[in-house]
């Protein structure tokens, strides 16, 4: 590994301006290539997902599942902190500067693409669920709420992630793993999830997790309401399978929660489903959802409480602008309705409990 890094080293030593300036170049032609093709060739992205991306996570998300920490976050720290120290020192060269940022740009856009933006295009998960999403009646939404309050009820315990963080990545895997058995799409190998340290990072995005499409990681937000974190691990997971949708993943990791073995998983799946269902129904009926949300036993009605009071310390301008940057990157990925897509969740709860009920 050393002689492989010093190797690196010494060709990038060797490399002028005009090397930097081409290599970044071709980095960013043959991103948008790829980009090009998985967004106006039918057919291809779908390809690409469940034939290159799995041994992209095979080879690139396994290498980096073999630390117990997010790499990506400490990658992050140190090219702010070693960006910041480069161009200090040359920052009477511009060219140099520019030349070396540009590549590394370059770097990065074709690793999103490779990694997770070719992705965007492929087949959703409704259709090997066998899932039409269509029209439903209020009628049918009531019933839905009525079935996920008894479940919450029936699954509500008080178990905290920080008792129980290693236990619950591993079983992260193991409920994706069973998911992969109804689903054979969602079967094969998942790297463990991972905690961000500074989960406050997070926090004040209001983000529950995130994806690095670099290190092809799974990354979680510590310092949520313990309820959140199984199905955020779970969401997060389904994008190593290649569905980047929010919805979808949404709905994978709800799917993974609710046939778990761990009782704190199906009680997150139940809880974080009643949740999108009930606010869905709290738009059309309002008086049921007030009757329904009154049924919820006193730990689910704790762990709401608890779970508003959160995010609502970091209500401000950053989250503001952190939710608009959102939304103008899921639209970029042909996510139309932007961050209103993760309303889709509840399209496929319902026809999915049509389903199987």
């Amino acid at each position: 590994m050393g002689k492989i890094r010093e190797k690196i080293r010494d060709i990038m030593r060797k490399m002028g301006d005009k090397e930097y300036f081409v290599g970044g170049a071709g980095l960013f032609a043959a991103a948008v290539l790829l980009q090009v093709l998985a967004r106006n060739v039918t057919g291809m992205a779908t390809w690409y997902a469940h034939h290159v991306y799995p041994l992209l996570v095979r080879v690139i998300g396994g290498f980096f599942g073999f630390f117990s920490f997010s790499v990506v976050e400490k990658v992050l720290y140190l090219l702010v902190w070693g960006g910041g120290l480069y161009v200090w020192r040359f920052w009477r060269e511009p060219r140099r500067v520019l030349a070396r940022v540009f590549f590394w740009a370059g770097m990065m856009f074709f690793s999103y693409t490779c990694n997770c933006g070719v992705n965007y295009y492929a087949v959703p998960f409704s259709e090997y669920a066998d899932l039409e999403v269509g029209t439903h009646s209020k009628e049918e939404l009531k019933e839905l709420c009525k079935f996920l309050t008894k479940r919450v009820n029936e699954t509500a315990l008080e178990e905290r992630y920080v008792d129980n963080r290693w236990a619950w990545r591993e079983e992260s895997v193991r409920a994706m793993g069973r998911a992969g058995k109804k689903f054979p799409v969602l079967g094969g190998f998942y790297p463990k999830p991972k905690e961000v340290r500074m989960s406050s990072i997070l926090s004040v995005q209001q983000l529950c997790g995130i994806y690095s499409p670099f290190t092809i990681e799974a990354n979680y937000n510590k310092y949520m309401p313990s309820y959140n974190i199984p199905h955020t691990m779970c969401h997060e997971l389904s994008h190593l399978k290649g569905f980047m949708r929010e919805d979808e993943a949404n709905f994978i990791g709800y799917l993974a929660c609710v046939e778990s073995e761990r009782q704190a998983f199906r009680y997150s799946g139940f809880l974080t489903g009643w949740v999108y269902a009930g606010n869905a129904l709290a738009e059309v009926d309002l008086e049921s959802y007030l009757e329904l949300r009154g049924q919820l036993c006193k730990q689910a009605k704790e762990d709401l409480r608890k779970n508003n009071a959160f995010w609502n310390k970091y209500e401000g301008k950053v989250a503001e602008v952190a939710n608009q940057m959102n939304d103008v990157y899921l639209k970029a990925n042909d996510q139309s309705d932007g961050v209103q897509s993760y309303g889709r969740m509840v399209d496929l709860m319902l026809e999915y409990y049509q389903n199987v009920k």
